[in-house]
């Protein structure tokens, strides 16, 4: 064990959690709590791991549409004709084809569309029948020179 000489070294423990345990806020912030010498000031917070960046001044990025199922419906064809081959992957920029992975994505829009009749109204009925109609006689010619 080591021998106490009165000039103990330790460490102090700064609580920095914003509420107390009762749900209240703290009265004194992270940025008015006392440092220690050499003890570097605490940081403004970024964004949570995994998050988006927030828009910058400038950032053409578009909000993005309300979800409803003609979005959703819309979102799942723009993933089968990505994986057709029509269209380039956003993330590479690259032209990714993956038949079997575009068949079963209009395989989903179908049974989507056939589990929802009687739910839809004309619009996305129609919106399901062009889409599976379309994505279908794409699968056929992409079938057809692979």
């Amino acid at each position: 064990m080591s021998e106490e000489t009165g000039d103990e070294k330790g460490f102090k423990v700064h609580d920095k959690r914003r509420f107390t345990e009762e749900g209240e806020v703290r009265e004194e912030t992270a940025a008015e709590q006392p440092r220690e010498p050499g003890e570097e000031p605490p940081s403004e917070p970024g964004p949570a791991p995994g998050a988006e960046p927030a828009p910058e001044p400038g950032d053409r990025r578009q909000e993005l549409p309300p979800i409803n199922f003609s979005t959703f419906i819309i979102s799942l064809s723009t993933q089968a004709l990505m994986h057709l081959g029509e269209m380039s992957n956003p993330v590479t920029g690259e032209v990714e084809k993956d038949v079997e992975v575009a068949k079963q994505t209009i395989d989903i829009i179908g049974m989507l569309g056939e589990k929802s009749k009687g739910n839809l109204d004309e619009t996305e009925e129609q919106l399901v029948r062009e889409v599976l109609y379309n994505l279908r006689m794409k699968y056929v010619e992409a079938v057809r020179t692979t």
